[in-house]
């Protein structure tokens, strides 16, 4: 897997340059924190919908030196899915993939 972070609006290949910091309340405990990862053209459109629903709760820069277990990012075998959730038989989405499109309240197909 590459170590390049990629924006997570669909169809953006885009090197991520922040990370959007998010919850459900109705879904998750108010510690818990998804991310997404938007380059500068996407920030304001995936915040606004974040927003919107009242999910977004922080948005940090992305550091590009950084080593990559040190992002803000999910952990592997949870990666941000906004409303592609794997049918059964696929396998969950790697991070850094831009999602098929932008509903969090879909959840990311894990429990919590």
């Amino acid at each position: 897997m590459s170590d390049i972070l990629l924006c997570s609006a669909k169809g953006c290949r885009a090197s991520a340059e922040w990370a959007l910091r998010w919850n459900n309340p109705k879904l998750h405990p108010p510690e818990r924190r998804k991310t997404w990862l938007a380059c500068a053209q996407h920030r304001d459109s995936l915040g606004d919908f974040l927003s919107a629903r009242g999910f977004l709760r922080e948005v940090t820069p992305v550091d590009p030196d950084a080593p990559p277990g040190d992002q803000p990012t999910e952990p592997a075998n949870q990666p941000p899915q906004p409303a592609d959730q794997p049918t059964a038989g696929q396998p969950p989405r790697p991070i850094g993939q831009p999602p098929a499109s932008a509903d969090p309240e879909a959840g990311s197909g894990a429990a919590g």
